[in-house]
């Protein structure tokens, strides 16, 4: 039997007091319900099994990124591997010296020329395009978003698609978020999800190879495909293709976010005219950070303790999971002035009234305070603040449906999709 320690006092955690049942009936609400039961900002519980602390509070962001406290790759699952990131990925600790060259690689192709804006144009153009001469067409909101961004990003990356291939990018992307945590059959399409689009890129990174290196290009592309270990081998092709999907995904996945920004402007409308006023954007990126603190997505992020820690005067064994409440953290009174209110102003002046790690908690992202963090946070700012903008823009109405965003489900979403009426 293992213990957890409050004030001072030894108090045992039965082996069978497990939060998964919880976890998967309640959603969101269960970390903060037992945050709010904790006397000190934290929970002692149990995973799957696996002894578990959850940490909550101004200074838990910090500790949880630190890398010398919690190993976030390491705590990856076999289902997760299987559908987020992929079994092929280089994301364990040993992988990291070559984990960390192909990334920089990455990052350093993706930033040539206008780096991550270059994706906001592209954003644009995609929505535009899909959006021109469908008048009084009832479109699904997450459905045309989720296409565009899967068009936009293989734009960027220098991945040539089609309308059908996007399609269908655009929908297994979406299942391997929508169903990485989840029994039964969400896991076992975003499984096969995952499967059909790395053979897909496999098979495309193939294809780079057969044009000789110097004539390849500057595309992330190109970087994956002629990316060499330390031992100045190839990556095999299923890891080549886990990699460029790793910038892919997360760039699709936006589509929960733009899904969001839609309801919120819907129930707060006089954010369009502040969005259709912002010359230089500066509002647009304020009100993509309030859609990511606002809204729900990812309940929590996991790491395994790095080394024995002590937290508030827990003891912390390592290779125990350890957990940052990312929905509490970022709607807590005591961060956050009126904090279930929807306002971008508060996120006028950067990222918040507190330093980044003292205020707002990336959704399961990584520290955007730390320079190895990948392009994913700029990838998600960029294309959530370009999607508010073109919203803002756009003439449409919101018909009669569902708008409900149940919390018991993870991803969530409103119920209908937000169904528009372009005008």
């Amino acid at each position: 039997m293992s213990s957890s320690r409050i004030s001072g006092v030894e108090h045992p955690v039965a082996p069978w007091n497990d939060g998964t049942l919880g976890l998967l009936a309640h959603g969101y609400a269960w970390l903060p319900n037992r945050m709010r039961d904790s006397d000190d900002d934290t929970v002692r519980t149990r995973l799957l099994g696996r002894p578990t602390t959850a940490l909550h509070g101004p200074d838990a962001v910090a500790f949880f990124y630190d890398e010398e406290h919690v190993v976030r790759a390491a705590a990856l699952p076999d289902p997760v591997l299987d559908t987020l990131f992929g079994q092929g990925a280089l994301r364990t600790p040993d992988d990291d010296g070559d984990a960390h060259r192909v990334r920089t690689a990455l990052v350093d192709a993706l930033e040539d020329g206008t780096g991550v804006a270059a994706l906001g144009g592209h954003v644009s153009a995609r929505w535009r395009r899909a959006m021109a001469g469908r008048r009084l067409e009832r479109v699904v909101l997450f459905d045309e978003a989720a296409e565009v961004l899967a068009l936009a990003v293989c734009d960027w990356v220098g991945v040539a698609l089609s309308g059908r291939a996007a399609g269908v990018l655009a929908r297994d992307c979406t299942a391997m978020v929508d169903g990485f945590a989840a029994p039964g059959p969400r896991y076992l399409r975003a499984r096969r999800a995952r499967h059909r689009q790395e053979d897909a890129q496999a098979a495309l990174i193939a294809e780079v190879r057969h044009v000789p290196e110097a004539e390849a290009g500057h595309s992330a592309l190109a970087t994956v495909a002629w990316h060499r270990d330390a031992e100045g081998d190839l990556l095999d092709l299923r890891t080549a293709a886990a990699e460029l999907l790793d910038v892919i995904r997360p760039a699709v996945a936006v589509a929960w976010f733009a899904t969001f920004a839609a309801h919120a402007l819907h129930r707060w409308p006089h954010h369009r005219e502040l969005l259709h006023a912002d010359a230089d954007g500066q509002y647009a990126e304020a009100f993509a950070y309030e859609v990511r603190r606002f809204y729900p997505f990812a309940p929590f992020a996991g790491g395994l303790a790095a080394q024995d820690l002590t937290w508030h005067g827990h003891d912390i064994p390592k290779d125990s999971l350890v957990l940052l409440d990312l929905y509490g953290q970022n709607h807590d009174a005591a961060l956050w002035e009126q904090p279930y209110r929807f306002d971008p102003h508060r996120f006028a002046h950067g990222r918040g009234p507190r330093a980044p790690l003292d205020g707002l908690a990336p959704q399961g992202g990584g520290d955007p305070a730390r320079d190895r963090r990948g392009p994913g946070e700029d990838i998600t700012l960029t294309a959530l603040a370009t999607f508010a903008a073109e919203l803002a823009r756009l003439d449409y109405s919101v018909p009669d449906q569902d708008l409900t965003i149940p919390l018991s489900r993870m991803p969530t979403l409103p119920r209908s999709g937000f169904e528009l009426l372009l005008n």
